[in-house]
C-alpha cells in the first residue's frame, strides 16, 4: 500500500468511523513480526500501547545513502494501522529522504490529529522520531565506512 493509495482512499471516506475501520484494516496488512524482533531494543518508548519497530538497512542508493526497511507490530489494532501508514511513508526509502519527509504533516492532512487521543498522537510522534533516528544512524554509519 502506497501513501498515495491511502490518501486517495481517505478522500472517499466521509465519516470518521469509516476512516477508523480503514486504518484498522491497514494494520491487518502488516507482515507478521518475528518473535526475535519483539525485543526491548525494538520497543518504541513513549507509546501507551506496546509497539515494536525493527529496521533493516540496505545498500546505499545513488548518493542518497542507505535504504531502510521497517517491520513492526503493536498490541493495539488502531496503532497497527498507524504503523502501516508510517511504513507507506518511510519503508524502502533512502535515509536522506526519510529525514526530509514530514510524517506529522501527513498525519494532519489525514485528519488523524483531530480524531485520535493525545496518547495515540504522542505515540505516533514517538514512532516517527524512532524511524528518523534510525535513518540518521544509518547515514552516519554509511559515512563512517566511506
Amino acid at each position: 500500500m502506497t501513501l498515495e493509495n491511502i490518501l486517495s482512499d481517505f478522500e472517499f471516506l466521509d465519516e470518521w468511523e469509516d476512516r477508523y475501520r480503514y486504518i484498522i484494516e491497514l494494520g491487518r496488512t502488516l507482515e507478521p513480526l518475528r518473535d526475535e524482533d519483539r525485543s526491548d531494543a525494538n520497543k518504541v518508548q513513549g507509546c501507551v500501547s506496546q509497539v515494536w519497530l525493527a529496521t533493516t538497512v540496505g545498500p546505499n542508493g545513488a548518493n542518497e545513502g542507505p535504504c531502510l526497511r521497517f517491520v513492526g507490530d503493536s498490541d493495539a489494532l488502531i496503532v497497527r494501522g498507524l504503523i502501516a501508514i508510517l511504513f507507506a511513508i518511510y519503508s524502502d526509502k533512502p535515509a536522506s529522504e526519510i529525514l526530509k519527509t514530514d510524517a506529522k504533516s501527513v498525519f494532519n492532512d489525514l485528519g488523524l490529529s483531530e480524531h485520535l487521543t493525545p496518547q495515540r498522537s504522542n505515540g505516533f510522534v514517538s514512532m516517527v522520531d524512532r524511524i528518523q533516528r534510525d535513518a540518521q544512524h544509518a547515514l552516519e554509519g554509511a559515512a563512517a565506512l566511506s
